[in-house]
């Protein structure tokens, strides 16, 4: 694999101000224009953020942290195993660091489903009426947990905005340079179309932070390095699988030499991955999160490859870096989390090994 897959800080993109030129996507409204003010205001993929390698050499060990800590952690949907696997990584950074000597909870929950905005923000709120320690928070769009991270902020509880999507008032943002996602998966497909051919883009919910900067990352990549690729179609399929399929379906029969697509998530990678298979076509498919089923589908020979963002990691990253605020260290706005394509060639390689993960040094 190149250097440049694993983890690599790239340039930034110019934000867009519509994703869905030639698409049929739903319009604008007053709330998503206002949700993408404030992307615009803070877009951490253009800011100059550092990795956790970096943050421990800068910082040193984990500081000490007295009395009882009980930190929230909220996710989009555990009907998603990318969340489900960030849960397990919440939990394991639990017990780690309860090993190391801290009194230490983290409750880690979701809402009902991805669309779930308003449920989320109760899940806040709730929280912050405990008196929770901090808050770890995945929000489900740039806007919804907004109010909730105003009254942590009343509180004196600290917030990380934790993946996607944003939160322009959390204190910090942990997570994979979103632009990079689609950037790596452009090179990959490009390198196996060897430069030309016609392919699609299947785009999450386009509140979402995450799929326009991937859409955005792939796009841009593509029109810098491979001219002769022609991105034929974009639509977004809201990171639902059967909505992927469907949306696929139509496009075999429209594009007859489509030759790749490009999904903002391995839910909707793998539903297209069916509708390949079902029209017999030739394909490349690729998604981005890294979940246990995509892998298995890279090992049958199915789905070409992932963008995995390792959430399992990525979760003890965000819990080592709430320690170290609450532990009196100064914490950067954007910290970048390690990502990596994954194909045919190093799936069945340890994820450890790939990012070169270390756990970190504590303070005795």
């Amino acid at each position: 694999m190149k250097k440049n897959r694993l983890w690599a800080v790239m340039a930034a993109v110019v934000m867009t101000a519509g994703m869905m030129t030639g698409c049929t996507e739903p319009a604008a409204t007053a709330e998503s224009g206002a949700e993408g003010a404030a992307a615009e205001a803070f877009n951490p993929d253009k800011e100059a953020g550092v990795s956790i390698e970096e943050l421990r050499e800068q910082l040193g060990a984990v500081p000490k942290v007295d009395g009882e800590i009980k930190l929230g952690a909220v996710a989009k949907s555990f009907d998603n195993e990318y969340w489900r696997t960030l849960r397990e990584g919440y939990g394991e950074y639990q017990t780690k660091a309860a090993e190391a000597g801290y009194s230490i909870t983290i409750d880690v929950t979701s809402a009902q489903g991805e669309n779930d905005e308003q449920g989320q923000l109760s899940i806040v709120q709730d929280m912050i009426n405990k008196k929770y320690t901090g808050l770890l928070l995945s929000p489900i769009s740039d806007g919804n947990l907004t109010p909730g991270v105003e009254d942590a902020k009343k509180e004196g509880i600290p917030v990380i905005n934790v993946n996607d999507g944003l939160i322009a008032n959390a204190d910090s943002f942990v997570g994979p340079k979103a632009d990079q996602n689609g950037e790596l998966a452009a090179e990959w497909i490009a390198e196996k179309l060897e430069g030309k051919g016609q392919v699609a883009i299947v785009i999450g919910m386009p509140k979402a932070f995450a799929a326009r900067q991937r859409t955005e990352g792939f796009e841009n990549w593509m029109a810098a390095n491979a001219p002769d690729i022609e991105i034929v179609a974009k639509q977004n399929a809201d990171w639902d699988r059967q909505k992927s399929k469907d949306l696929v379906d139509k496009w075999i029969k429209q594009y007859p030499e489509l030759k790749a697509i490009f999904c903002n998530n391995d839910a909707m990678a793998l539903g297209v991955v069916e509708a390949v298979k079902a029209a017999g076509k030739d394909i490349l498919v690729v998604g981005v999160d890294g979940i246990g089923e995509a892998y298995d589908s890279i090992r049958k020979g199915e789905l070409d490859a992932t963008i995995d963002s390792f959430p399992l990691y990525k979760a003890q990253i965000a819990g080592e870096v709430m320690l170290r605020k609450l532990g009196g260290q100064e914490i950067p706005r954007v910290l970048w989390t390690p990502q990596a394509l994954i194909d045919a060639e190093n799936v069945d390689k340890p994820a450890a090994e790939i990012i070169g993960w270390t756990d970190p040094v504590y303070e005795q």
